[in-house]
């Protein structure tokens, strides 16, 4: 079976081989500063893709290696962009209108909403529903651009940490072999760092609501638009994706540790729930969420070259594991989160696993108590930590995050560079809040 193949496959695979995945990565992150107009265009993104993942695919051809690419393809990416698109898809069929006056409690309250929506409908869908709304109804307000910051930490980042489908780290690690319902348990965390969020978001809106001049909050008072929901039968669809990814696996369908294939019962389950959203939304709808399959396309092009040129790297670390120092739940939090928030949280969660069963006995996946995706459970827990909330610790950390940024500027929020998103926001605010959650948790 190529799944199983592919777990106890132990390559020596030469550290030159890893050049093509810096490269992609560092396209992705320099790629919007210095080539902003030849990157946007998605068309480019595809190209760059092809250009690096083609000569690794011929590489591991000729390595006698192709069952590694079968299986990082069919049982990683496939699965991968088929949830994302589903979720992107349905969530975009959901349109929250209206205008509520923005005090202070109201934005902390639509923040919260969205901590707990990010994880059963992921961060981008979460945050793809709220950010209008967030916007319309802090557009009377002078100071806002702090919203639109803890929102990204929030909504598009810290709150997707409970379930697979939150992040794509944790569905990636979800593919791996840890359940569904594991990933409750890092419940204490979530509510602890978003918790924390909240709490200084409300102080600063306060703050910042107490300095806004007297014409911006009498306006904001005086016009209302009551909050109203449309395309309520998403809801429905976005259950049946959850329930998909929730019963249809190895866990509750002998048939799928049998036949690797079988698993695609659930994308293809996940597939009709967005064919069905597609079907029963109204065109009206998707248009007042300005729909465009322009993001996700993005998403597809570029994960297709990561996924394909990270092989290399995947199986270097798995080889090299126990040559790097990295051996302790608070190494592996802090190592995944400084890659996640300057690479990719994606790939860089499932490099750190391939890393965690490298250190195993024999360098290969276990079994048993204590033992979670095959590798010990608190270095997988330190492992998603670290990818989901150092996501939120730049603008190229987690897919999101450039949307929401995106959509502000649209409407005329003036959002801080690259470095100054750091420096004024993600290293005095977030980098505090995640060295106590290492103190306290881990």
């Amino acid at each position: 079976m190529i799944l199983l193949t592919s777990l106890v496959t132990n390559v020596n695979m030469p550290l030159w081989a890893i050049i093509p995945f810096v490269i992609m990565l560092l396209c992705i992150a320099l790629g919007p500063l210095f080539f902003e107009h030849w990157w946007e265009q998605n068309k480019n993104k595809l190209l760059v893709s092809l250009m690096l993942g083609i000569p690794v695919m011929g590489y591991l051809i000729a390595m006698k290696l192709p069952h590694l690419i079968a299986h990082q393809m069919l049982f990683d990416y496939v699965p991968f962009i088929i949830l994302l698109g589903a979720l992107f898809v349905i969530t975009g069929g959901i349109h929250l209108k209206g205008d509520i006056e923005a005090k202070p409690w109201i934005n902390t309250t639509f923040m919260g909403i969205g901590a707990i929506l990010a994880s059963f409908m992921g961060t981008t869908g979460a945050a793809m529903l709220l950010i209008r709304p967030v916007i319309k109804t802090n557009r009377q307000r002078k100071f806002k651009v702090h919203t639109i910051l803890f929102f990204i930490a929030i909504v598009a980042n810290a709150g997707g940490l409970l379930t697979p489908l939150g992040d794509p780290p944790l569905f990636l690690l979800y593919l791996r072999g840890a359940e569904f319902s594991w990933f409750f348990h890092m419940i204490p965390e979530w509510a602890f760092v978003n918790a924390m969020l909240l709490l200084i978001f409300f102080i600063v809106d306060e703050y910042y609501y107490n300095k806004e001049p007297a014409e911006n909050t009498h306006f904001d008072k005086t016009n209302i638009e009551p909050l109203g929901l449309k395309g309520n039968i998403n809801f429905i669809f976005l259950a049946g994706v959850v329930a998909s990814v929730a019963f249809l696996n190895e866990h509750y369908l002998p048939i799928v540790k049998e036949n690797a294939y079988a698993g695609f019962i659930r994308e293809g389950a996940i597939l009709s729930m967005a064919v069905l959203s597609l079907l029963f939304t109204k065109k009206t709808l998707r248009e007042a969420n300005k729909f465009s399959w322009g993001p996700i396309l993005e998403v597809a092009f570029l994960f297709l070259g990561i996924f394909i040129t990270m092989i290399p790297a995947l199986e270097y670390l798995k080889a090299n594991a126990h040559s790097l120092g990295i051996n302790t739940t608070g190494q592996y939090y802090y190592a995944t989160g400084v890659l996640s928030a300057f690479l990719d949280n994606a790939p860089t969660a499932v490099s750190f696993h391939n890393l965690a069963i490298g250190m195993n006995e024999g360098g290969q996946a276990l079994s048993g108590v204590g033992y979670v995706a095959g590798v010990q459970e608190m270095i997988l827990t330190a492992i998603c930590m670290g990818a989901v909330f150092f996501g939120a610790m730049t603008y190229i950390g987690n897919g999101p995050n450039f949307m929401v940024k995106a959509i502000a500027e649209e409407n005329k929020i003036n959002m801080p560079s690259f470095f100054g998103y750091m420096i004024k926001f993600s290293l005095i605010v977030l980098l505090p809040i995640y060295i106590l959650v290492q103190l306290i948790f881990l």
